[in-house]
Formats: C-alpha cells, sequence, structure tokens
C-alpha cells in the first residue's frame, strides 16, 4: 500500500486530535477515499425484505406491500429512508381454505374515496391461484378492509391467475395479469371492468416477446407523452436473467385489441454482473412526495443462483427518453447511496462501515484477529468486509440513534454470532444461508432511546448442521434516528 509523507506539523496536529478523540482518520483501502458524511436526503437499498414490491405515497407516507405468503403486511414511513426500520401492519388474513395460501403479489389503488386491494392466492396448490379484491373501509391505503370480489374473466372464469395490475385508459379500467392463454401458461392478459371490483368482458391475450419462453406476468404502467407504457417480468423469477420488457399504447387506442399494442425490442431493465444485481423485476412505479420524478420499485438478488429466496425490495429513479418512452436505466448495487425523492422529508438515518469508516457519528472496534478484505467485492457494501471463526471474538458498533440494522454476508459456511445491546442479553443469530449472498439483513434492533448505543457481535464458534463452519462476516450497519 503507498502511503504519502506529511509535514510534521500535520502529523503532530492529526496525533493531537486523535489523543483528544476529536477526529478519526481513515485508513487507505481499495474502495477508495473515505466519502463525506451523509446528509439526511440520502437512502440506501434494501427497503424491505421481501419481493414483489407495490408502494404509492398517500397521506404524507410511503405504504409498501411485499409478498407474504400467509397475510397481506404493509410498511408505512415518511421517508424512504425508514422503511426497513418500519413496523408492519398486517392489513389482511383469510379463513376462507380456498384463498388463505400463498398470498402474493399486493397492489393497491384509490378509486374514489376508497382503496382497492389486489392479490393472488390459493388453497395450497399453485394451479389453483386465483385473482381476488379487496375494498378499504375508509380513505386509507393501510384499511381495515373487507373482501369484495373474486376477479375472473367470462372466458378464463376458474383459470389460473396471478399478478393483477389495473390499467386506467381514457376514463376508463382494465385489468391486466399472468395467466393461461395461447402463448404462455403465465402470459399477459387483459379484460375490460365496469368499476374496481368488476370484470366486466373477455380476456384478450397479447403476445409479448421476452427474451425467455416460459414467463410474461406483472405488467405494470406508465401513461406519458402520449402514451401508456406497460412493462412487464420475463423468465423465470428464480433465474438471474429475470426482467423487464415493454410493450406501448397510443391514448385512445382500444387496449383489448392486440394490434394497437407496439412491440418494443429488448429488455428494459436486466441483471448487472459487475455490480452483483440478478434478476431484477416484478416492479412497480410510484411518484417522489412533490410529484415531479418517478421511480422505479422492484425486486432483485445479489446471487446468479436460481434460487426463489434472497430476492429484496430496491427503488431507484428513472428517467424519460427523447422519445417519450421511460429510461428505467441499470440497476445499482445494492447499499448505493441515492439522494431521496424529491420532497422526501428526509431520515437522519447513516451507514457505518465495516473498515470504520461512517457517514454519521459511529464506529466499530474489534477484539481477536478477524480477517478483512476486498474479495466479496459488490457482494459488499464498499467492497470490503470482516470476518472471523475463531469463539470468542467480537465487533462492536458505537452509534448514536434509536435502532440499528446489521447487514453482511450470510454463506454456506458461516456460523452461529451472539448479539447484545449495550451489554443487555444475548440473541443468538444464524449467519448461514444456503446460498451465498451479500448485503443480507441479519439483524435489526429493538427500538430503543434515542442516544448513544452499542451492539456487540460474539462469534460462538458453532454452527448448525447444514453449515461448514462457523464463520461471521460483519459488512455495513445502517444506524436509525427516527
Amino acid at each position: 500500500m503507498q502511503t504519502r509523507s506529511r509535514p510534521r506539523s500535520a502529523l503532530l496536529i492529526a496525533l493531537l486530535a486523535l489523543l483528544a478523540g476529536l477526529v478519526w482518520v481513515p485508513r487507505a483501502t481499495a474502495a477508495g477515499p473515505a466519502p463525506a458524511p451523509a446528509a439526511a436526503g440520502t437512502f440506501r437499498n434494501p427497503l424491505n425484505t421481501g419481493p414483489d414490491p407495490f408502494m404509492t405515497y398517500a397521506n404524507g407516507a410511503y405504504h409498501l406491500t411485499t409478498t407474504q405468503g400467509d397475510s397481506i403486511k404493509m410498511w408505512r414511513s415518511p421517508s424512504l429512508g425508514t422503511l426497513l426500520d418500519a413496523e408492519p401492519i398486517t392489513v389482511w388474513t383469510d379463513t376462507d381454505a380456498s384463498r388463505n395460501q400463498h398470498i402474493w403479489a399486493p397492489e393497491f389503488y384509490r378509486f374514489g374515496d376508497r382503496w382497492y386491494l389486489y392479490y393472488t392466492a390459493d388453497d395450497g396448490i399453485d394451479d389453483h391461484h386465483r385473482l381476488y379484491v379487496l375494498e378499504s373501509e375508509r380513505d386509507d391505503p393501510a384499511g381495515p378492509y373487507h373482501f369484495k370480489a373474486k376477479l375472473a374473466p367470462p372466458n378464463h372464469a376458474d383459470d389460473f391467475a396471478i399478478d393483477a395490475g389495473v390499467l386506467q385508459h381514457d376514463g376508463r379500467l382494465y385489468l391486466a395479469y399472468s395467466g393461461i392463454n395461447q402463448y404462455q401458461h403465465n402470459g399477459l392478459n387483459i379484460a375490460p371492468m365496469s368499476n374496481p371490483y368488476t370484470v366486466s368482458g373477455d380476456a384478450v391475450a397479447l403476445n409479448a416477446a421476452g427474451g425467455c419462453p416460459e414467463v410474461r406476468e406483472g405488467p405494470e404502467f406508465l401513461n406519458r407523452n402520449g402514451r401508456t407504457w406497460m412493462t412487464y417480468s420475463t423468465c423465470d423469477t428464480g433465474e438471474p436473467d429475470y426482467q423487464l420488457w415493454m410493450m406501448s399504447l397510443p391514448d385512445a387506442a382500444d387496449p383489448l385489441v392486440p394490434g394497437n399494442w407496439t412491440q418494443h425490442s429488448g429488455p428494459v431493465f436486466s441483471r448487472a454482473d459487475e455490480l452483483g444485481v440478478y434478476g431484477p423485476g416484478h416492479h412497480a412505479f410510484f411518484t417522489s412526495p412533490d410529484g415531479t420524478q418517478d421511480w422505479l420499485l422492484h425486486h432483485a438478488k445479489t446471487t446468479s443462483a436460481y434460487t426463489y429466496t434472497d430476492r429484496t425490495t430496491r427503488a431507484q429513479k428513472i428517467s424519460w427518453n427523447a422519445d417519450g418512452s421511460p429510461h428505467l436505466g441499470r440497476p445499482l448495487a445494492m447499499g448505493a447511496t441515492q439522494d431521496l425523492p424529491s420532497g422526501d422529508p428526509g431520515s437522519g438515518n447513516h451507514w457505518i462501515n465495516d473498515d470504520g469508516r461512517s457517514s454519521g457519528d459511529g464506529t466499530v472496534a474489534y477484539t481477536g484477529t478477524w480477517n478483512s478484505g476486498t474479495g466479496c467485492a459488490a457482494q459488499c457494501f464498499w467492497s470490503d468486509d470482516h470476518w472471523t471463526e475463531t469463539a470468542g471474538n467480537t465487533a462492536t458498533f458505537t452509534f448514536t440513534g434509536t435502532r440499528i440494522a446489521l447487514l453482511s454476508v450470510r454463506d454456506t459456511g458461516n456460523g452461529i454470532a451472539a448479539l447484545s445491546i449495550d451489554g443487555g442479553p444475548e440473541q443468538r443469530v444464524d449467519f448461514h444461508g444456503a446460498i451465498r449472498t451479500g448485503e443480507t439483513l441479519q439483524y435489526l434492533s429493538p427500538r430503543l432511546p434515542n442516544g448513544r448505543h452499542t451492539l456487540r457481535i460474539r462469534v460462538t464458534g458453532e454452527h448448525n448442521s447444514q453449515s461448514q463452519a462457523s464463520f461471521v462476516s460483519v459488512d455495513r450497519a445502517e444506524v436509525y434516528t427516527d
């Protein structure tokens, strides 16, 4: 490692400041120079640990849903930066055995002074997935809700159907979804609606392109610049090649006439191996709180392995091409620091890296010998982490805030750590994963009084029966001050 000499006076000043505890001088690393402290106007992904996200800003807060399987949960926060910190609200469970399992992909829209929540569910058998809609009791996306209807076009009255999306076009409503048609078992269909809970005619199939033959799902819509832009996911969601494609429809054209839709060639959002982003898809769009920006919400993975696990919710701003089409750009690396949406009040949270760099008030100290390096590359924050399997070794984050989240590598050779807040009782956390993934949420602390706290990670030297070793990895801590 190359170093530069400093004038003797500068060294003396730095030494005196360090002894007084007034400054921290970062060491040089392969990740480059230490960044300036982040303002309250930034955030980092992930926003949530679930897949199939949908979100809108309403009543002074972001409202987010993801697939949970046995219920519909919603996370609500005034800032995008604190969604990972938000407590879930259970807005729907069901006792009807025909539709209380495998609850997927909820989406919610406001029509009049009520919210309508669309979702997919079955009785435990995948091919029995059908579409349903709930209606809110009041003007609140978080409910409470009551069951309203099953949604089924007459020509697909009892066919497999998932991923409902609602198109509002020329003053009319249309149900778009993925289901059986002549093109795919999971193909794109669209049907007319007479109101938010009634399908009023047969569905028509759209022969959408997609690079992979098996799946067309998760249709979403943007209406700008004289056209409706429909983006949708293709390929199997377990594959690293899961991606977004696009079709468009002119204003005033009938969406039930397949020939009115124009296919755009090639994917508009796809994997970015060099950034550790795989399988980006099943998305939604939302606008910034002040309505001036368009944002993309999607799930993606940090592994190229074929798996339905470890999909996390992420967001990034989009722009518009000269021809009026949306430009979704390239997926950003997990943990990339972004400016919050325009009009977002700010979160005040900050990060602490494993090497001691921090964008706010925070440090990390180690006891025992820890390995460190940049071998994890895009799977780690700032491309580096610390790891050890020596029992008794510790890493201690000291921070000022109300809560701390620990994100790091989960791997086949990882073991069990014992975590404690402010020297209190230890909680055992298993860092093992059947597939190696990066920046995985390992632990989210309880809410704490605003002030100075510590999080200690102690290596136990133990591992579960599926793990090959007992390593514990330390990467990024996210500190919250809400």
